[in-house]
């Protein structure tokens, strides 16, 4: 009975189902339909924002009436009214949340969009919105990296994780990809690898960069440098690395069979989900370079979504299916040998839809229909229904409504069931959520395809014509044509079950009226449309196939007939892509020219003449002449001694003629595996008498050229003996040289195998001294290309000649070189050596040539030995250390630079030669003059006191002279951060402290103190202190500060200088002067004029450098200093209130903030009268 039950249910099913499918439901297309809502755009599952941009979360819907929208975050009703960074825009769901006052992330969660209205409720998808990351990378410290060549590497990139994930690449420090190939390629992970390394890998750029998507940056890691050196390399080069490098090869690296560098083990395991994109990767090291093969174990790979990246170490598959699991084999292989790896791929599926998501319903009262949730997943998906977004076993009951699993039975429904019903289908990898609505209604018939609609359609193509209506209960269509005599129903009409006329193979009569009715129990509805049968396009005339030399010109005809009411275009294609940007293709209205053809011009021309109906094409082939073929049949004839007769046929021309013949010979006795040109021969002969040389074993092949250029290499001819011969060349390259001061060492470049003519190679070698001796003394040397000759006088000249002989005779008359017997020490010294003292640290070195006879080589130049034996200055110790300059070439004289001032110098002069220094000349001495002292060792500050504190210094290290005295300067820096006037005192050579009286307590001080000679001053040292603070005075100050009367008469001070000032200000518009600025004019005091830059006064304080000296400043008479255009004056570097004092009142704070004083008025120099404003601030500055 239950079976019996089970089949009645799927029967009604199927049979419920075939009701419904005719109806479709015109959302946009009629006006004032009752319906429940139905979302129209929501934002994404997983949406990623970006933290720079206002976050927007899409939810619209339609509905009649128009819908309101709710939200919930993460599970709770979200209140957006009462958030004031969030607004939900009008007529719509759309929130917009503010992020200039609150921070993007704080708005992190899942949300959900609720559409309701009177007849439903429609809920979104669950939206995790997340905030993009581009965290930074981490600071490291990346050590160069030392291999041995051939050996394998890996960079490793490990980029931050972000969100998304970013793209790696790797670039050079001139922002270009680093060449990657079979051999070197980037691993899935961004790591960089290296299946063997040569030595031109060695760079210290190889830099690593991460783009993340959503945020648009880049980043990049620090580069790292790799060098690749050879065995003997590293052992020359692994002390200087030892402490800062990775070594990773110690051994010689041979050829070696492949081994996996990533997978690792024999076998792995990949999970991916269906419809997404399975990467699977395999990446071996291996001498030569592993090629990397896959194959399927359990079947073929699928073709058409196959690929292979990184050259093959990348298998890709895109839209994954369930067919696609099993295992899968990656095998690397190189001459040694073989490795493979086994990856077993398992596929899983998020739930998908089987036949659509559940389709909107529109019901007359009484009907009965289906909603149908069908998807399946892997692992299976558990499906829930809800009803206007309450789960339907908590919603009101519905005797017309039945949910069987993934279906929903509805049977004679009645006005007021309308609702949304939701679908929701889950497992461990996803879920489905579909809205689909029920409307329960009662509407006459509509048709909603457009009146007087024209159909265009081709001869003898398949014509379809609309008639999409709508109606509740669902209108029955019926097609009538011109007349309408009869219905159109039968061959060649088929009406489709959505009211759709078909006509399959459309004529010219078909041509005409059409009128479609549709028709239920509420009433009639008609629509007229028209059929227009077109003649087709065709083209009368193809393209043909072409066959052009490079730099000619080709033209590819198309001529086309067409219908006249339509309008044609031409378009042209090459290899089935746009034509190339190239002014040498010119497209006509039925043909294509192109000139000076290319190589690159060679492919499959297509035209295409294209209407709005109908297109048609005919493509044709262009093959543009290539090198020819190389040539074939070598042969060897008329064989003799020293020559043979080559033959051989040519290759194919390639439409282009061969212009000559290469003749290529190897010497496998020799040099087997080296080719050298022979001879060229014109193009319109195929043989050659060749010359050859005696003892060598030739092969020849032969390469034709043409215009294009050469072939590829015939194969090799047989090879071809010739027998041995006394040489005809003797040695190149001889020449005579001494290695110790009796002998002279004749050298020369030695024969080489092919140049032997035959066996038992050897020398005869033959030397005789120049213009003394008349007979040569000669010597036979073998497997040698030098020979020693002992006992010769010093330095002589000599003539040599070697020449070559063999078992089978000597060589020609060798040519007479030249050379000198061995070098020995000078043994004269230079005379006549003097000193000129140019100043504190150069002086001038002079001395006589030496005689040439007496230097015994070839001079190579002089050297000076100079020393400083004692400093003038009993504090300074002596230097005894020596010094040396070299002067390469025959010099006299020579610069001594970089002396210590005040010192005696010791020095002499030597000559040298190839074999090394001759005799010292006397030695003699020099006094370089008194210079400007070095900076005095150490300053400190002591004893600081309320109004006094002591300074206390070394003297220098570097006296430079006698110190004459000491010129210490100082200046005070008040609250304001103004600089107050410098002070100068002059101190006598004897004193090593200075106590400063009457200070200003609580007061900021900066000292210069430098040392002095009679040559000048030297470099100052400087310090900084600051006086101590009373508590009792400021505690007094403070209480004074508070009182009434005090503020009351600050303010009265303050009101009568304004208005005196005023007072002046009228004065001097009017042109008058007071008497103050008479008596300044005629009594101006010298001390208060404005100090100058060359007088060595110091005005504007800087914080650069210590040892820097003040640059000059003028001091206006209120007490201040005016800052220059200097951006390092103290007055930058802050408002002065917050600095913090060590115990000892030492300075350990820092400036910050600009000072008003800028502005400020400059003293006596200024022209105009005072501002008021500037003398209110002048006062403040000292109050």
């Amino acid at each position: 009975m239950m079976a019996r039950r089970r089949m009645d249910a799927a029967l009604l099913v199927l049979f419920l189902g075939h009701l419904v499918t005719a109806l479709e439901v015109p959302l946009d297309l009629l006006e004032g339909l009752p319906q429940p809502p139905t979302i129209t755009h929501q934002s994404p599952k997983d949406f990623i924002i970006d933290p720079r941009e206002n976050i927007i979360i899409h939810c619209d819907a339609k509905g009649k009436p128009h819908p309101s929208f709710s939200w919930t975050r993460n599970g709770t009703h979200f209140d957006t009214e009462n958030d004031p960074n969030v607004n939900m825009r009008s007529h719509s769901g759309t929130l917009v949340v503010d992020i200039s006052r609150e921070k993007a992330e704080h708005y992190e969660g899942v949300y959900q969009c609720t559409a309701r209205n009177k007849h439903g409720t429609a809920v979104s998808n669950n939206v995790v919105v997340r905030q993009s990351r581009s965290p930074l990378w981490s600071k490291e410290r990346v050590k160069p990296i030392v291999v041995q060549e051939g050996v394998s590497l890996m960079l490793p990139c490990r980029p931050p994780a972000g969100l998304p994930p970013p793209i790696i690449f790797w670039m050079d420090n001139n922002f270009q990809r680093l060449p990657q190939g079979k051999r070197v390629s980037q691993s899935l992970n961004g790591d960089l690898y290296f299946s063997n390394v040569r030595k031109e890998d060695s760079r210290n750029d190889y830099i690593c960069y991460a783009r993340f998507p959503h945020t648009q940056t880049i980043q990049q890691k620090q580069p790292i440098t790799v060098r690749v050196l050879n065995l003997d390399a590293i052992n020359d080069t692994v002390a200087a690395f030892y402490n800062d490098t990775d070594l990773f090869s110690e051994a010689p690296v041979d050829e070696r069979r492949p081994i996996f560098l990533i997978p690792s083990g024999s076998s792995s395991s990949k999970m991916v989900l269906r419809g997404h994109i399975l990467e699977m990767e395999c990446i071996a090291e291996g001498l030569p370079t592993p090629e990397i093969l896959w194959s399927k174990v359990s079947g073929d790979l699928p073709a058409m979504r196959t690929s292979f990246l990184h050259y093959n170490k990348t298998l890709r598959i895109v839209n994954v299916s369930e067919s696609d699991a099993g295992d899968y084999r990656c095998k690397a292989r190189n001459q040694l040998g073989t490795v493979h790896h086994t990856i077993h791929v398992a596929v899983k599926a998020a739930p998908y839809w089987i036949s659509g998501a559940p389709r909107n319903l529109v019901l007359a009262p009484g009907e009965n229909g289906v909603l149908t949730c069908r998807a399946s997943g892997t692992p299976k998906p558990s499906i829930s229904w809800a009803m206007n977004g309450i789960p339907i076993e908590n919603s009101p009951k519905d005797l017309s409504r039945k949910v069987e699993d993934d279906t929903i039975i509805f049977t004679d429904v009645q006005t007021g069931s309308s609702a949304v019903y939701q679908c929701n289908v889950s497992n461990d990898y996803g879920y489905l959520l579909s809205n689909a609505f029920v409307n329960v209604l009662s509407e006459p018939p509509r048709v909603l395809t457009e009146a007087n609609k024209v159909y265009q359609v081709i001869t003898n193509s398949k014509a379809l014509i609309d008639c999409s209506s709508f109606g509740s209960p669902i209108p029955k269509i019926t097609w009538f044509k011109d007349s309408r005599s009869s219905t159109l129903d039968g061959d060649p009409y088929f009406v489709h079950d959505n009211g759709t006329l078909e006509i399959n193979v459309a004529q010219a009569q078909n041509s005409g009226k059409y009128t479609c009715a549709a028709r239920n129990s509420l009433g009639i509805y008609e629509n007229h449309v028209y059929l227009e049968v077109k003649e087709p396009t065709r083209i009368v005339k193809q393209p043909e196939y072409k066959v052009v030399q490079r730099g000619r010109s080709v033209v590819f005809e198309c001529k086309v007939k067409h219908d006249p009411s339509l309008i044609p275009t031409m378009t042209w294609l090459k290899d089935d892509g746009e034509l190339p940007d190239d002014e040498r293709l010119i497209v006509d209205s039925d043909s294509l020219t192109i000139t000076d053809v290319t190589e690159n011009d060679a492919g499959v021309y297509t035209c295409i003449m294209n209407t709005t109906l109908d297109n048609d094409s005919a493509s044709a082939e262009l093959t543009v002449v290539e090198r020819p073929d190389p040539p074939t049949d070598l042969e060897l004839t008329d064989q003799k001694k020293r020559s043979v007769q080559l033959t051989w046929t040519p290759g194919d021309e390639h439409n282009s003629p061969t212009q000559k013949f290469l003749i290529q010979y190897e010497d496998s006795l020799h040099h087997r595996g080296q080719w050298h040109n022979l001879t060229e021969v014109p193009g319109t002969k195929t043989t050659v008498h060749l010359k050859l040389s005696p003892h060598a074993h030739y092969t020849f092949r032969v390469l034709a050229l043409n215009a294009e250029g050469f072939s590829r290499p015939s194969f090799p001819s047989r090879v071809y003996k010739t027998d041995p011969a006394a040489p005809d060349e003797n040695p190149t390259g001889v020449r005579g040289f001494g290695t110790e001061h009796n002998n002279l060492v004749i050298s020369w470049t030695p024969l080489t195998g092919f140049q032997s003519n035959g066996p038992g190679l050897h020398y005869k070698v033959m030397w005789r001294q120049k213009a003394v001796d008349l007979d040569w003394t000669s010597v036979t040397v073998a497997n040698n290309s030098q020979f020693v000759v002992s006992g010769t006088p010093t330095f002589v000249p000599y003539e040599l000649k070697v020449q070559a002989v063999n078992d089978h005779g000597a060589g020609p008359e060798p040519a007479i070189a030249h050379g000198y017997s061995g070098e020995d020490l000078p043994i004269a010294a230079p005379e006549n050596v003097q000193a000129v003292v140019l100043n504190s640290t150069l002086a001038e070195i002079h001395w006589d040539h030496v005689p040439v006879n007496l230097i015994r080589g070839h001079l190579k130049g002089y050297k000076v030995y100079y020393w400083k034996k004692h400093s003038l200055h009993k504090h300074n110790p002596d230097h005894m250390e020596k010094d040396i300059l070299t002067f390469s070439g025959n010099h006299s004289h020579g610069m001594l630079p970089g002396l210590h001032p005040f010192s005696i110098y010791s020095f002499n002069v030597r000559v040298y030669n190839g074999k090394g220094e001759g005799p010292v000349s006397p030695t003699q001495q020099f006094k370089t003059p008194e210079g400007v002292p070095g900076p005095p060792t150490s300053l400190v500050v002591t004893n600081p006191n309320l109004d006094s504190l002591t300074l206390e210094w070394s003297p220098p290290r570097e006296h430079n002279g006698h110190i004459t005295g000491y010129t210490l300067r100082y200046q005070p820096v008040n609250n304001s951060n103004e600089l107050g006037p410098v002070e100068e005192l002059a101190l006598t050579a004897n004193e090593t402290s200075v106590t400063l009286p009457h200070l200003k307590y609580s007061t900021y001080y900066k000292f210069y103190l430098n040392a002095k000679t009679v040559t000048g001053a030297g470099p100052a040292i400087s310090q900084e202190a600051v006086t101590i603070v009373d508590e009792a005075v400021a505690s007094r100050q403070v209480d004074i500060a508070t009182q009434g009367w005090f503020i009351g008469l600050m303010c009265a001070i303050a009101l009568l200088i304004l208005i005196l000032l005023i007072i002046c200000f009228i004065q001097r518009n009017k042109g008058g002067k007071y008497p103050v600025k008479e008596k300044e004019d005629a009594h101006t005091d010298p001390e208060f004029q404005p100090m100058k830059d060359d007088d060595c006064t110091f005005g504007e304080y800087s914080d650069n450098e210590d040892h820097k000296p003040l640059k000059g400043s003028r001091t206006p008479s209120n007490g201040t200093v005016k800052r220059d255009d200097s951006d390092d004056s103290l007055v930058d570097y802050g408002d002065g209130g917050d600095g913090q004092f060590n115990e000892d009142g030492s300075f350990i704070g820092q400036y910050s903030g600009k000072s008003a004083s800028r502005d400020t008025a400059e003293g006596h120099e200024s022209s105009e009268a005072p501002s008021p404003i500037n003398a209110m601030n002048s006062l403040n500055s000292f109050v």
